[in-house]
């Protein structure tokens, strides 16, 4: 199973990874170990991969799934097996973790060695403060270190003029995370990534890594919506040891 490792400067008891498409038993579009159960996959085989993803990572707790609207909510997670209705969750109980799950969008992990955090970021998420209200649930921002996941990268992240107006009215030095598309008025090519970096280091994050893996790009590893439309989902992983 190929997970990808943050690197990034916490305690060991913060265990941390995003899933890849290695390792799965879904067929066709979804090839691979999909773990979203809202994209048209078999349920039965969407279940398998889920059980194969806790299982090799050693988590016998429930973890806490979501039902992701690219809002702004930040559950705490809960070992009931209810799926909440939020865009990130956290945790400060051993053994239980909070997922999010994406295929394009942005990843963001957060740790003060004592709790843990992860979020969904597309851009309606980014630019309404999804990543402020996951920092919201630590006690000083200071001691927060934040990852930054797998998404759509730069070159690929194109977006229209309505886009970059919000991010501009939003947060100061947005505009330079904005390239216009040659020979297209009113296109622009999106650093997401840089875009949150932006928003948790105003905010006073104590560090703010990763962010370099580009879902669009790379078809073997990661399934992006903005590439394939119909595809899978990857998962974003974070618990207490």
């Amino acid at each position: 199973m190929g997970l990808i490792l943050p690197e990034w400067p916490v305690p060991a008891r913060v265990r941390a990874c995003v899933s890849t498409r290695s390792g799965g038993v879904s067929e066709g579009v979804f090839q691979g170990l999909n773990l979203g159960d809202h994209v048209g996959d078999d349920p039965a085989a969407v279940a398998e991969n889920r059980r194969r993803l806790l299982e090799a990572l050693g988590l016998e707790r429930p973890a806490q799934w979501l039902k992701q609207v690219h809002g702004t909510a930040v559950a705490e997670a809960r070992d009931d097996g209810r799926v909440r209705e939020a865009d990130a969750c956290w945790s400060d109980r051993p053994g239980l973790a909070c997922i999010v799950m994406t295929a394009d969008c942005l990843p963001v992990f957060f740790s003060d060695g004592e709790r843990v955090a992860v979020a969904h970021a597309g851009w309606r998420g980014l630019v309404a403060g999804v990543l402020d209200n996951t920092l919201a649930v630590f006690e000083d921002p200071s001691r927060v270190h934040c990852w930054l996941g797998p998404a759509i990268g730069p070159g690929a992240f194109e977006v229209g003029d309505e886009v970059r107006a919000q991010f501009c009215a939003a947060q100061p030095g947005a505009a330079d995370a904005f390239v216009p598309r040659d020979g297209h008025p009113g296109k622009w090519f999106a650093d997401l990534s840089r875009l949150a970096r932006q928003r948790l280091q105003a905010a006073g994050v104590a560090s703010a890594g990763g962010g370099e893996l580009c879902t669009f790009s790379d078809a073997e590893r990661f399934y992006s919506y903005r590439r394939d439309g119909e595809t899978g989902r990857m998962a974003s992983i974070i618990w207490l040891a």
